[in-house]
């Protein structure tokens, strides 16, 4: 696309507790492209308490408009993926720019390219480091860690004892998500153990990579004594679990397990998309929390087991839990890359440019990056 003249904000449709849409002071910052329409849909912002006019009075040329017209936009700007029948309102050719998550969707990417879009992958943004330049990595650990450390403190009856073995916290991967996961993991164990109960042992954090978890044998004794155990993996390939049911049998019965990942399952590939702890279903923001009993494993795929259980931890949004932050981060981390849009449209971007912004969209090109079915 030459130029985009219109931007379209939809809000999210995913249910009553997803409240997250940018705030009013992205629309203020994108006042200078006089030329390009920014169309929000009706009662966006509604979820955190802003009005028409908190957004008008900031940018007066906003206009509102009506769920179809906003997709009808020549460029989609929306945090969480629009669903199929949204992806279907959009015009041919139109961009969208959204958390896509293209390693572990083969589905909808098939359905990105039948529409012929040009897509930018929120999540695939990144430096010449690698790190990810749109993320909210402290809002999506600290808020699951937050939940499932609570959790624990209900169901394990000698948590405040000084008898106690200090407890013991084991997380799947050591990247970013489970940096900040142990992070969260040392400021609420700081809090009950350090300032509330100084008397009760703490919590031991154990990080554990691929080298670890290649060897069953190696994870048994870890999982009998882990009361705490967090899904922060990024699998290469998702087809393949990492911590097998059975293990989970081997968790003390009071374990929680924190499932930040929330990768979801997909049947319509083959071999079928898991997760990377087997038998454990993903939450939402309407339910995060999920006993042994919830009728959400009638939902897991027949073929996984899911026989051994223990209460999960489990979110598709984490952020979404504090959604004005969330939004005032992704705000600022969005600016720059609109800007670009906004300025060369897609037909002129280059991954060799010098400019980082630039450069870090084409690499987040669902065609550059060549996954799913765009191989």
């Amino acid at each position: 696309m030459e130029s985009i003249k219109t931007v379209g904000f939809p809000r999210m449709h995913k249910g009553d507790s997803e409240k997250r849409d940018f705030l009013p002071k992205l629309m203020k910052d994108l006042k200078p492209f006089e030329n390009v329409s920014l169309i929000l849909e009706d009662g966006y912002g509604d979820g955190m308490g802003l009005t028409q006019e908190d957004y008008l009075k900031l940018n007066p040329n906003i206009k509102f408009a009506g769920h179809d017209e906003v997709y009808n936009s020549d460029m989609i700007v929306v945090l969480r993926a629009p669903e199929d029948d949204e992806i279907k309102l959009m015009k041919h050719g139109a961009i969208l720019f959204s958390m896509l998550h293209y390693e572990t969707r083969e589905t909808r990417n098939e359905l990105l390219k039948e529409q012929e879009l040009v897509c930018f992958s929120m999540d695939s943004l990144v430096d010449g480091d690698g790190m990810r330049m749109l993320v909210n990595y402290r809002g999506t650990s600290r808020s699951a860690v937050r939940v499932g450390f609570n959790e624990l403190k209900k169901r394990m009856p000698d948590f405040y004892s000084e008898d106690r073995r200090p407890l013991n916290a084991t997380i799947i991967g050591l990247g970013s998500v489970a940096q900040f996961a142990a992070r969260a993991l040392e400021e609420f164990s700081d809090e009950e153990f350090l300032i509330r109960n100084s008397s009760v042992s703490g919590i031991i954090i154990r990080m554990i990579p691929r080298t670890i978890t290649k060897d069953l044998s190696l994870l048994e004794p870890i999982m009998r004594e882990t009361d705490i155990l967090i899904d922060a993996s990024r699998r290469l390939d998702p087809t393949q679990i990492i911590i097998p049911n059975y293990l989970i049998g081997l968790l003390p019965k009071h374990a929680i397990i924190i499932d930040i990942t929330a990768d979801p399952y997909n049947e319509k590939i083959n071999p079928i998309q898991v997760k990377g702890i087997e038998g454990i279903p993903t939450g939402t923001l309407e339910k995060y929390v999920i006993e042994i009993d919830d009728e959400i494993y009638k939902t897991i795929p027949k073929e996984i087991n899911s026989s051994n259980r223990r209460v999960v931890v489990s979110c598709n949004a984490w952020p979404g839990v504090d959604p004005e932050d969330c939004m005032r981060i992704y705000g600022i981390q969005i600016l720059p890359f609109l800007k670009v849009l906004l300025s060369k449209g897609t037909e002129h971007l280059y991954v060799e440019s010098e400019e980082l912004y630039e450069s870090s969209l084409v690499k987040a090109s669902i065609f550059y990056r060549k996954v799913g079915y765009y191989v």
